[in-house]
């Protein structure tokens, strides 16, 4: 069934006689490399970054 999606041809999947679903191929569309670093000024990782969390914080993660 892929060689017809590859082909251009939708694919509807019947049941009891009655269409359930329809299968189209994707649209193609062009991927655009993001430039490397692009928002290098807008976030600093503090020198903290690896320590673990308060025990307030990780109690508010669990609900608790």
């Amino acid at each position: 069934y892929l060689s017809y999606l590859q082909c251009g041809e939708s694919i509807i999947i019947m049941q009891e006689n009655h269409a359930i679903a329809e299968l189209s191929p994707a649209k193609n569309t062009s991927i655009v490399q993001r430039p490397f670093a692009l928002c290098q000024q807008d976030f600093i990782v503090p020198d903290n970054f690896d320590e673990p969390l308060p025990d307030d914080i990780l109690d508010a993660f669990e609900g608790k």
